[in-house]
């Protein structure tokens, strides 16, 4: 059992929390445990307080407000962004609208999630806590460009193009989210191939919202989906 705050793993442990060091990303609590084995995502390093690591120690490297009972240490997975159905996030700092985004990828099941720049970090333990187990299933990629996302490119953007309509898009497409108060950068938007908006009476949704609402609207008529 690890009785000492200086033990080298628990060092590693608040560095990855903290982000200082890449490749690796810590996941806390049983369900997200749980859920990287049902994914067949095996931990590198587990630690159980009381069994592997005393508990005061365990919750001062733990990133949850009220420590931890359990963490796993996983090594970091990239893919390359792939279709039929693709969401690419640019410029969304929110960690949390990032693994909120994940989570609604799942659910309706898109084929990834492509970060692009100035997107905060999946494997940071904000986003990770918010996709729910997410980040275990839904294969994640880096692009700097739009021309490196699969498919036809739909951007997000409010008040313009066409209201978004499932019956006028064909896959592979990637649908293409930017931040709630910039919205996406006019260069962006123009090298799409396409913009549609999400009709409403307010003035904007939240990222992560406006995100969900799309992927719903784009899988209710698609036979490769859930229904």
């Amino acid at each position: 059992m690890i009785t000492s705050p200086n033990n080298q793993l628990l060092k590693d442990i608040r560095k990855l929390n903290a982000r200082r060091a890449k490749g690796r990303f810590v996941a806390e609590g049983e369900d997200l445990l749980v859920a990287a084995h049902d994914a067949g995502w095996p931990p590198v390093h587990v630690l159980r307080a009381g069994i592997d690591v005393e508990p005061e120690l365990l919750a001062k490297v733990s990133a949850l407000g009220s420590g931890s009972r359990v963490l796993g240490v996983f090594d970091e997975r990239w893919a390359r962004p792939t279709g039929p159905l693709c969401v690419a996030l640019w410029g969304i700092r929110d960690p949390g609208n990032v693994g909120t985004v994940l989570r609604s990828a799942l659910a309706f099941g898109a084929a990834s999630v492509a970060i692009g720049p100035q997107t905060a970090d999946p494997y940071g333990p904000k986003a990770v806590r918010a996709s729910m187990g997410a980040i275990f299933q839904v294969p994640v990629a880096r692009v700097r460009d739009i021309r490196d996302l699969p498919g036809t490119t739909v951007a997000l953007a409010a008040r313009e193009g066409a209201a978004l309509d499932r019956a006028e898009l064909t896959e592979p497409l990637t649908l293409v989210v930017g931040s709630e108060r910039e919205g996406l950068p006019p260069d962006v938007l123009a090298a799409c191939d396409t913009a549609a908006h999400i009709p409403i009476h307010s003035e904007s949704l939240n990222a992560a919202m406006a995100a969900t609402v799309a992927l719903y609207e784009l899988s209710r008529t698609s036979t490769h989906r859930v229904p």
